[in-house]
């Protein structure tokens, strides 16, 4: 019987939870004007999620971060700040994750672009709160909120 096929692994989700039991992630909790940026995926429009991505090989979490906010959003971060790492199912993809979560302000003004459907701002008692990935919604928000990093708007 001839070997599996041994190609390389696609530097994608299934290869990245294979190699390491979880999906790494890398986001940016962009607040403005009491605010938090969110995006949604053209695979999944009705999930809003921190704008980042998947870490490429050898790519510090801060490189990770710069490449995907200008392809997704053409714009660069300013003043990165680590906040925290969440753990969590992925919500689109449904396997474990690992999400580090910088604070971040942005160079320019974020469109969104590649696989990206759409951007708004959210002041986590809106519309988008019901809309918003668990991870964000259930530990970033609240955690943003603790540190006094971004404070919901109270109707």
């Amino acid at each position: 019987m001839p070997p599996a096929d041994r190609r390389p692994p696609r530097a994608d989700i299934l290869a990245d939870v294979a190699d390491h039991g979880v999906m790494r992630v890398v986001a940016a909790a962009v607040v403005d004007e009491g605010r938090l940026l969110v995006v949604s995926k053209k695979a999944a429009p009705e999930t809003f999620y921190l704008p980042g991505g998947k870490p490429e090989d050898g790519e510090s979490p801060e490189e990770t971060l710069a490449r995907e906010l200008e392809e997704e959003l053409g714009v660069a971060p300013r003043d990165l700040e680590p906040f925290c790492e969440v753990e969590d199912v992925a919500a689109l993809e449904g396997v474990p994750m690992r999400m580090t979560v910088f604070t971040a302000r942005l160079a320019g003004r974020p469109r969104p672009a590649a696989e990206l459907a759409a951007l708004g701002w959210t002041d986590g008692r809106d519309a988008y709160e019901a809309r918003l990935a668990p991870a964000v919604r259930d530990q970033v928000l609240p955690r943003l909120v603790e540190a006094g990093a971004f404070a919901p708007r109270r109707f």
